[in-house]
């Protein structure tokens, strides 16, 4: 593989908030702990017990936030799947598909995460088909959950994407549904099946809920007075021709460089967080990218158009059949991350930033660059020092990276620095926390089945830092004067 010098792969890159500066945050690894039979994938934090719950299909792993040490492997296979965990009071949620058919209901168990046993009363609750994810209003009165619902077979039948909402008070879920919403918004993709909610981020005054419909790269809206979905937004596409777009879009040319490419990626997002900012909700996507799940939707271009009817460096991009067409080609994924408002507008988005940090590291995965780039998954935020930050998790870089972005000004958001682990591959579930006065980062990696902790500390602004030195050499004159006196 050959590296192109630093100039070639910049041209286009947006250093979007400027060239970066000295890391207003510090970040120390403090332990990783190497997971079993249990896969790691999505991590929850419980204040009350201290506990790390990491979930991943056969069971749950409890661990112990301070030291890493295992304290319990839950045994989940009886309920199905765990494809999610959702902490909030001492109480997780797991999310479980059907164990023998995944296109049937699924269900949510709750566990007392001091017992680490199902809850005394109801515990057990049906959901809709394949939930996915799961996340608490911030009052914990609501418990929602993604019921992606993916078929088995396309074309054959297809169960109906929905969000199931749960009410805490009494335990009973009704079901939201998407037929028939109002579309609203650009670049909506019919890729041959019902919606699919893939995450859920929900305001703070958690009155509405946004749920990212990743292959249809979209959004829908909900209200949680109504209990009905007010609209799907669609996400428009991303001009890699644009200045500060540029990609790799060729995994067989033997050479890492971003450059200008005449195609559109359709943003896609799979992981989506809320915060506010003066009022107004803002939502922050990870634009990952995906294809059916039988990648009924994909191909080559080589593979769709005759030669000659597209720029031969595009060649070995994977597109999407369903919407290109010679001349105008659709690819999948923004390879970056974006911040909305409330009504899906897109407020500002990463360019290729992410790539380009990833060259810079000796971590971009060229074998990658036909498909999604590093792939934006995961996203978590946190208030820090009176900061808002945004860490976003890479799935496909050769070590473990976390993008941190500062976000307290949604328009001008601004790449602070990016963790790298050795010994972790690809981040799937990031879980933000804070605990004794201190913060820290969960990062659950899938194929390294690992997960690592991470502390976080802000760095003094230059002006705190002035003042800091400039008192300690007060001090030192003062000591000085007296040893003179």
């Amino acid at each position: 593989m050959r590296l192109k010098p630093l100039s070639a792969f910049l041209v286009g890159l947006a250093l979007t908030g400027g060239a970066q500066a000295a890391s207003p945050l510090t970040f120390d690894k403090l332990w990783t702990y190497s997971h079993g039979s249990v896969a790691s994938e999505i991590p929850a934090y419980d204040s009350l017990t201290n506990t790390l719950w990491v979930a991943g299909v056969t069971g749950v792993d409890v661990l112990n936030a301070t030291t890493g040490t295992l304290v319990q492997s839950l045994d989940t296979t009886g309920y199905g799947s765990v494809n999610s965990v959702s902490i909030y009071n001492g109480m997780a949620a797991m999310a479980f598909e059907n164990a023998s058919d995944r296109t049937l209901p699924g269900q949510v168990v709750l566990f007392d995460t001091n017992t680490r046993a199902p809850t005394s009363g109801i515990s057990i609750i049906g959901v809709g088909a394949l939930p996915d994810m799961l996340t608490f209003s911030p009052d914990g009165s609501k418990l929602l959950v993604a019921n992606e619902a993916t078929p088995t077979v396309y074309g054959g039948y297809d169960p109906a994407g929905s969000v199931s909402i749960i009410d805490m008070g009494t335990r009973t879920a009704t079901t939201a549904g998407l037929a028939g919403v109002p579309v609203a918004g650009t670049g909506v993709r019919a890729p041959g099946m019902d919606y699919e909610p893939e995450y859920i981020a929900i305001n703070a005054a958690g009155t509405q809920a946004f749920v990212t419909l990743q292959e249809h790269n979209a959004i829908g809206i909900l209200d949680l007075g109504t209990q009905a979905f007010t609209s799907v937004v669609g996400l428009g596409v991303k001009d890699f021709s644009l200045p500060g777009n540029a990609i790799d879009p060729n995994h067989k040319d033997n050479t890492i460089l971003l450059r200008s490419a005449d195609v559109k990626g359709f943003y896609q997002p799979d992981s989506i967080a809320s915060y506010e900012i003066g009022g107004q909700t803002y939502l922050v996507m990870a634009n990952e990218g995906d294809t059916r799940e039988d990648d009924g939707d994909k191909a080559r271009t080589k593979d769709v158009f005759a030669s000659g009817t597209y720029p031969a460096d595009l060649k070995e991009l994977n597109i999407s059949t369903l919407d290109s067409a010679e001349g105008d080609l659709y690819t999948f994924g923004g390879r970056s991350f974006s911040i909305r408002d409330a009504a899906g507008n897109l407020v500002f988005d990463s360019g290729n930033r992410l790539d380009a940090e990833a060259i810079l590291r000796g971590i971009y995965d060229d074998g990658r660059s036909d498909d999604k780039g590093v792939e934006p998954e995961g996203v978590d935020l946190m208030a820090i020092g009176g900061r808002m930050y945004a860490f976003i998790g890479l799935e496909r870089t050769t070590r473990g990276a976390v993008a941190i972005y500062d976000i307290t000004d949604p328009a001008n958001a601004s790449f602070v620095d990016m963790i790298v682990t050795d010994g972790d591959v690809a981040p799937e579930g990031l879980k933000a926390f804070s605990a004794g006065g201190q913060y820290y980062l969960a990062i659950a990696n899938e194929v390294s089945n690992t997960t690592s902790l991470y502390s976080l500390a802000p760095v003094p602004e230059p002006e705190t830092w002035t003042m800091l030195l400039a008192g300690l050499g007060l001090v030192g004159w003062a000591a000085r004067r007296r040893k003179r006196a």
